[in-house]
């Protein structure tokens, strides 16, 4: 999710450690992970409330896919992915089709 590598971090925790201070430095921490606790749960049913009322063929759905862009390019690719199998499937019909000599007519 976050792209933080070792040394970001322990710049964090230092800057967390001068700000906070070492005594009061658990009870934030343990706050922090509260309020994570929480915003993941008000995702998660958020998401299976929009699952619900967006119906059948949302149910694969996660919050990254509500990204407008993300959303758009899903849809227009299954529609994509449909037009080219009814191309093919017309193709393939033309050419099962036996072909009629009209002066045989």
């Amino acid at each position: 999710m976050f792209d933080f590598g070792a040394g970001e971090i322990a710049g964090l925790v230092v800057l967390a450690l001068i700000l906070v201070g070492p005594e009061r430095m658990p009870r934030v921490a343990g706050d922090l992970a509260r309020m994570i606790r929480k915003v993941r749960a008000m995702t998660n049913t958020a998401t299976a409330e929009i699952r619900e009322n967006l119906g059948p063929g949302f149910e694969d759905l996660t919050p990254s896919d509500l990204n407008p862009k993300t959303f758009i390019k899903r849809h227009v690719a299954s529609v994509l992915e449909e037009d080219e199998e009814k191309e093919k499937l017309n193709s393939t019909e033309s050419a099962i089709k036996p072909q009629i000599d009209p002066d045989l007519l």
